[in-house]
């Protein structure tokens, strides 16, 4: 099961379209190029600015006045086509356009970007004196704001993604709440020195519901929260909750997914219903066809019920030896989707439909709610036109028609995409 659970942002060997060392080398400092310089304007509230643009992005944050901008938000597409982003290509403006060109020339219609990634680190400033320590040193793009509205302008959903309990920079400065070692009280790492904060944790959960709102507040039009979950790769016998032991004592079995559910709810009641923001989960693949919560409390039913979008994470690559009879998965992409998401299908029509399902979850739930993350990254196996192709394909034969492609490096497979 190890294999399964292993951190997905280090997942790569090698990946298609890739630049050089020194690219990569400069893309991680963040250096940046220098485009020429357009003009633009627009109207927001009635009155009409004229914006410098560095290839269609505002070049400052004070160009825009305060009184004056608004985000465009646009509205969810019904079927969601979308590739990732990370914060480092987010503030890199020629890689970034890249990708953008990736969605203006083919059936790809939004883009997934860092608001918070593996680091803990968050990619632009809010001027929130809450959210200021956290502010990424290492990736961002300081016109976050610009840069979504101009994805907006393109007709492009933006989808901004926030690892939860996935934080080692908030867990050093409050190791009171964080996972701990069993044995000493230390915050605990798991196999790549990461730390997480113990998800039962309120006081955490208000600051991700901080930085939620700023993240809206910036244009955003949907938050999509990732590592909503308990840790399951390290040492797991010297492992210790400072908030949730009591309760994953008292009942073993439920404990964790009790937890978790908890601050799905929070979510929903907070976000979803409170500032009526689109929110979306991502899920480990085998929550598909898993019954119980693989030990980190996540469970496919729970999800639904309090977000309007879910996102299994089916890549083969993921998958361990001999699952549902085939030796290597890696062999066999098509069938590893199929067989997933048809389940995540039959799961959500079954939820919906039973009557021991509240009525009040039992009327928002739907197979509509379901989306694939798909593998566009070398690992266990070359993904190339094919099988990213088969990946797609295996979801729309289960009934699921939007996606999000996964890649660590940002490079896609632009042939197995189709053009616009």
């Amino acid at each position: 099961m190890k294999k399964i659970f292993e951190n997905r942002h280090l997942k790569e060997n090698k990946k298609k379209y890739t630049y050089g060392s020194i690219g990569i080398f400069l893309i991680i400092l963040g250096w940046f190029a220098v485009p020429p310089l357009m003009s633009v304007s627009y109207n927001a509230n009635n009155q009409t600015k004229n914006l410098n643009l560095v290839n269609g992005v505002v070049e400052s944050a004070d160009a825009i006045s305060e009184e004056a901008w608004e985000p465009i938000y646009i509205g969810t597409p019904e079927n969601v086509k979308s590739i990732y982003m990370t914060s480092c290509v987010a503030g890199t403006p020629s890689f970034r356009d890249d990708l953008v060109n990736i969605v203006q020339t083919t059936e790809v219609n939004s883009i997934i970007i860092d608001i918070k990634d593996f680091s803990g680190g968050i990619s632009f400033d809010a001027g929130n004196p809450l959210l200021k320590p956290y502010i990424s040193n290492r990736c961002g793009a300081s016109d976050m704001k610009e840069f979504i509205y101009s994805l907006n302008k393109k007709g492009i959903y933006v989808i901004g993604r926030i690892t939860v309990f996935q934080d080692p920079l908030y867990s050093v400065n409050h190791p009171e709440i964080s996972v701990q070692k069993a044995s000493d009280r230390s915050i605990w790492s798991d196999n790549k020195g990461i730390h997480y904060l113990d998800p039962g944790a309120e006081k955490y959960w208000q600051y991700i519901l901080e930085l939620s709102k700023e993240s809206y507040k910036i244009g955003f039009d949907e938050l999509n929260f990732d590592y909503i979950r308990f840790p399951s790769d390290g040492p797991m016998k010297d492992i210790y909750y400072p908030i949730s032991e009591k309760v994953i004592n008292t009942n073993p079995e439920t404990g964790k997914a009790k937890v978790i559910k908890s601050f799905f709810e929070f979510l929903n009641k907070e976000l979803r219903e409170g500032l009526n923001i689109p929110i979306s989960a991502d899920l480990f693949g085998m929550t598909t066809t898993n019954k119980d919560d693989l030990n980190i409390g996540q469970l496919l039913e729970d999800t639904l019920s309090y977000f309007d979008y879910v996102a299994p994470m089916v890549y083969p690559s993921h998958y361990p030896a001999n699952f549902n009879g085939w030796d290597n998965p890696n062999d066999h992409v098509y069938d590893v989707v199929n067989f997933s998401m048809q389940s995540a299908y039959n799961r959500a029509v079954e939820y919906s439909e039973a009557t021991s399902t509240p009525a009040f979850i039992r009327n928002r739930v739907s197979p509509k709610q379901l989306r694939t993350w798909i593998q566009d990254f070398d690992y266990g196996g070359n993904y190339d036109i094919s099988e990213v192709r088969a990946e797609i394909q295996a979801s729309y034969d289960a009934g699921v028609n939007s996606w999000m492609i996964w890649s660590p490096s940002n490079r896609y497979t632009i042939g197995a995409l189709e053009k616009e």
